[in-house]
């Protein structure tokens, strides 16, 4: 399959009543673009980092009543999880797509990466453009400007809240031209990864 863009339908699976009726349409819709992104862009990612990404479906497998409000893929070294991992993202709520480099709470070594980022703050702050945007809680639609946040602020909570989280990226509108064009889209990410890959390097390196 080619990945040819997101479209409405993408979007609207978020309006579809029901557990099993919305993942019945999140594996049908979604799930296979996610699959024909990884072909695009593993290899280069895998090049970029220095080691092989293994692409992660989320497969949602937990919820027993309530039904996902956004879904995503990631990809990480780990072939068996990411989740405990520093791990890059590409996923969609109901109105945006969301790329990211992310650092979950069940990361063991939140407290090291966070340490490790406050030293080479500078560096870190010269790095992301000033159009990315940063989510404190991979949960929450909400993210800010990497302009308007306070980054130093945003680690200290990272290192020391145990719930804490921090995930960089870009978001798109469900309008965006670009994530309705496949060949753009990729194009985009490959630049997101490429950006953020010196980030990833350094939380994976002691």
């Amino acid at each position: 399959m080619t990945f040819t863009g997101f479209e409405a339908k993408d979007f609207d699976t978020f309006n579809i009543e029901g557990l099993e009726e919305r993942m019945e349409a999140i594996r049908s819709r979604i799930q296979p673009k996610f699959q024909a992104i990884s072909e695009d862009i593993a290899d280069d990612l895998s090049q970029l980092v220095g080691q092989e990404m293994h692409l992660h479906i989320a497969q949602h497998a937990r919820r027993t009543v309530n039904p996902p409000k956004d879904t995503w893929s990631a990809y990480c070294h780990n072939k068996r999880g990411y989740k405990k991992h520093p791990h890059f993202q590409i996923g969609l709520f109901d109105d945006h797509v969301f790329v990211w480099l992310a650092y979950i709470y069940e990361l063991p070594t939140k407290s090291e990466i966070a340490t490790k980022f406050l030293d080479h703050l500078d560096d870190i702050s010269s790095t992301i453009p000033k159009d990315y945007v940063i989510s404190l809680d991979h949960m929450k639609k909400e993210s800010s400007s990497v302009g308007e946040l306070d980054l130093k602020a945003a680690l200290d909570r990272f290192q020391k809240v145990k719930k804490a989280e921090f995930l960089v990226g870009k978001h798109f509108a469900k309008d965006s031209s670009i994530i309705k064009n496949g060949d753009a889209f990729i194009i985009e990410v490959k630049d997101i990864f490429s950006t953020l890959s010196p980030l990833y390097k350094l939380s994976m390196h002691d």
